[in-house]
């Protein structure tokens, strides 16, 4: 049961940030262009992502993990079906958190500081 939400997690977090780019909010490839100053803004300590960004990172490690790859030799197919899953979460949370990081760089220039 607990797999069952999580994929169904993954698929609408994916979906969301796929329609939103549909509908005419910002095009994927300006999301992914913002990552690195996403990156960079939160390593600086200006943008608060800290966490997501960590949870976006371990997700990676673990998808390109050489000790990921024993379950998928025994398993097969069974064995990839964690991988689809943790991918779909993964590009699902980037395109989500950049957009949310390019809100936040909208704001920002929009502050005036007197």
């Amino acid at each position: 049961m607990a797999k069952t939400l999580q994929r169904t997690a993954a698929f609408t977090a994916l979906a969301k940030a796929l329609m939103s780019g549909a509908r005419g909010g910002t095009p994927i490839s300006k999301r992914l262009a913002a990552l690195p100053r996403m990156l960079k803004a939160t390593a600086k300590g200006q943008y608060d992502g800290g966490l997501r960004v960590a949870m976006m990172a371990a997700a990676t490690a673990y998808v390109v993990s050489p000790i990921d790859f024993i379950p998928e030799a025994f398993l097969l197919v069974a064995g990839l079906a964690d991988d689809a899953v943790m991918i779909t979460w993964l590009a699902g949370s980037v395109l989500a958190e950049t957009e949310r990081f390019l809100e936040w760089e909208k704001e920002r220039d929009r502050v005036v500081v007197i």
